[in-house]
């Protein structure tokens, strides 16, 4: 491995940068979109029982909050009603559509820095590829009157211009398909939490206007 990044030459070193990154990224981002985190499935329907009889006490909305990203959502609309029991539906929606923003934010984060890497990575390999050419170009020799060159010099400038060219390609192709991925996972998060945020107003409207 080691011989392969020398004979890559120094363009190769921000692509391996670029490629611990990403690996961190995805990691991370692993660990921060898995369900039990997010959205667990059984959580509306514990809030929806746990808030049949009356709005939860604070401890209870704090541990809600603390729960998951949905949880965090349905703590808010209970902290509106806790805050104004009189609060119109319009408010009692901003309150949680407010919420469901700052969820959805911390969500996507770090996506557009997988993004940036997938848009990135080939351009940094075709920079080392004409990194390469020079090398190439370099080793000919004006003025000696000879077609050929310098061979060692010839074969470097071969290799950093090959290496660097596959190692942005092997770096951008992961990336695009675990960005693609995650947007794909976050997306279908936020449609949880919005159908569940409504299913909450409405379950929070039917009890107040029960006699």
């Amino acid at each position: 491995m080691f011989s392969i990044i020398q004979a890559a030459g120094w363009p190769i070193w921000p692509l391996i940068g670029c490629s611990v990154l990403a690996l961190a990224l995805v990691i991370e981002r692993f660990i921060s979109l898995k369900t039990s985190k997010v959205a667990p499935p059984r959580l509306l329907d514990e809030v929806l029982t746990v808030s049949r009889n009356g709005i939860p006490s604070t401890d209870m909305v704090a541990q809600l909050e603390r729960n998951s990203a949905l949880g965090e959502v349905l703590a808010s609309g209970f902290r509106a009603l806790n805050s104004n029991p009189r609060c119109s539906e319009a408010d009692l929606r901003a309150t949680m559509e407010g919420s469901g923003r700052l969820v959805a934010h911390r969500l996507e984060r770090y996506l557009s820095a997988l993004a940036t890497i997938a848009s990135a990575a080939p351009l940094m390999g075709l920079f080392g590829t004409i990194v390469g050419m020079i090398e190439i170009f370099g080793s000919q020799s004006p003025g000696s009157g000879s077609t050929g060159g310098n061979p060692a010099q010839l074969a470097q400038g071969i290799s950093i211009a090959l290496y660097n060219t596959a190692f942005g390609l092997i770096i951008a192709i992961p990336a695009l398909i675990f960005w693609r991925y995650f947007r794909a996972q976050v997306d279908g998060h936020l449609l949880t939490l919005e159908l569940a945020s409504e299913r909450l107003v409405r379950h929070l409207n039917a009890m107040r206007q029960s006699p």
